[in-house]
């Protein structure tokens, strides 16, 4: 039973998850993804512009995109009860796809299993005997990149980089957030948007007790923007990924690494690069422009961006699914205080009040968050942060001037450091370490 004595439905007693299929609708770009949590019936929905002429693009590439999302984003619904069984009403996946599933499950929902309670082990749940087909072949794409835009400073720089080139087909985001088109638009004048609509009866579930957390959003995201690139017949897709996405926020007592940002490490970039390649169209490379790069390099690049510090924002209480829950920044979250750490040693202190309507160095109450990001006990925040090394550097340098080194948050930090081994900032702004990246683009990266 997935029902309490009251008759109620509770997450412990959920049973089954079923992918019940979805529904494609050509003519306006819609695509109706349909679950069932027990017998909870629950749809999700993606809109998609279409192109100004019929694509050509084969309809079983199309078919083989459209079921990766649709296997992608029903991780959303299935954590709501994290049932042992899952069922697909149609194809399922064959062996390969099954353990891809389960990995993604895994380590995308390691956060939320361990503020849960759960065990992400236990999210080994798809199984499948059935043998990987024939790779998929060309479906004569073209050689313009899409870049998704996510509003910050990442994308940003992503897209500057492959501008120079003068091959960029659009950029794209999924969701409504204003604040995302306005810096699109800021950015270039083809600007893609992708409308998602979540059922709302998760939020029901939520409200009635249903396990809740952060899930890979970016596997999803990317995953929708796989088939937007098929859509307009565009062979590259540049996300804006990082090297610093890699360090895990901790390693639990198991030592099982959970990553925040696993949707956002080179690992789950391989695992789409392999999926899209092997079972959707030989000729769709997707890959992180940003792949050789730490945080504090693309903070020295972006602050060379100032057409853009006025507009930028790289808190993500701009982003919520129901509208944005504070103005550009709160600069009281992990995010807006690694941003602010990581331009620090390259903009004016009054630059970055500017940019923040802030100086949080400053402010005595936000020691305690920023010591957070030194991960002094091995525990960086949940958050979509650099490493902890990055930012060790950067009070170190700061300690050093004469412009910041009166400021609270580096008086109070930097006597931490003493004793530790701690990189300089220049040798953490070197490129390096594996990649996806084409060739044609190395010498943008």
């Amino acid at each position: 039973m997935h029902q309490d004595r009251s008759g109620g439905w509770r997450p412990q007693f959920s049973e089954e998850f079923t992918y019940v299929g979805y529904d494609w609708y050509p003519e306006c770009g819609c695509l109706l993804l349909r679950y069932r949590l027990d017998d909870i019936a629950l749809q999700e929905r993606f809109d998609f512009p279409l192109p100004d002429s019929t694509s050509r693009i084969p309809v079983e590439a199309l078919s083989a995109a459209f079921e990766l999302l649709f296997w992608t984003a029903g991780i959303s619904y299935w954590k709501a009860g994290c049932p042992r069984r899952v069922i697909f009403a149609g194809a399922g996946p064959d062996g390969w796809q099954a353990s891809w599933l389960n990995r993604l499950f895994r380590e995308g929902l390691a956060e939320f299993a361990f503020l849960q309670g759960l065990v992400a082990q236990d999210f080994t749940v798809f199984a499948s005997s059935r043998p990987r087909p024939p790779a998929a072949m060309a479906v004569g794409l073209d050689d313009q990149f899409l870049v998704p835009m996510g509003g910050g400073k990442d994308s940003l720089v992503a897209w500057s980089r492959l501008d120079r080139l003068g091959r960029v087909a659009a950029t794209i985001q999924v969701g409504q957030s204003v604040l995302i088109g306005e810096v699109a638009l800021r950015a270039g004048p083809r600007h893609l948007r992708i409308g998602r609509r979540m059922d709302p009866r998760l939020a029901e579930l939520n409200a009635a007790g249903a396990y809740n957390g952060h899930v890979p959003v970016t596997a999803i995201n990317a995953t929708a923007a796989v088939v937007l690139a098929l859509l307009h017949g565009h062979g590259s897709i540049a996300f804006a990924n990082e090297r610093s996405a890699d360090e895990p926020t901790l390693v639990d007592d198991t030592g099982e690494s959970v990553n925040h940002q696993f949707a956002k490490t080179l690992a789950f970039e391989c695992m789409l690069d392999d999926w899209v390649r092997h079972y959707i169209a030989a000729d769709l490379a997707v890959f992180s422009l940003l792949r050789r790069d730490r945080e504090l390099a693309i903070c020295r690049e972006f602050a060379g961006l100032a057409q853009f510090h006025d507009v930028f924002s790289s808190c993500n209480r701009n982003f919520h699914l129901d509208g944005p829950r504070t103005q550009r920044w709160c600069c009281n979250c992990p995010k807006c205080r690694f941003v602010y750490l990581g331009l620090a040693p390259f903009l004016p202190a009054n630059g970055l009040e500017r940019i923040f309507g802030a100086d949080l160095l400053a402010d005595e109450a936000q020691v305690e968050g920023f010591r957070r990001l030194l991960a002094l006990d091995g525990h960086k925040p949940f958050e979509c942060v650099g490493e902890a090394n990055e930012a060790r550097a950067v009070i170190r340098r700061l300690q050093d001037s004469p412009e910041w080194r009166q400021k609270a948050v580096v008086q109070a930090l930097a006597p931490l450091l003493q004793g530790l081994s701690v990189p300089d900032i220049e040798e953490l702004c070197q490129p390096g370490g594996p990649h996806l990246l084409p060739e044609e683009v190395l010498d943008e990266s």
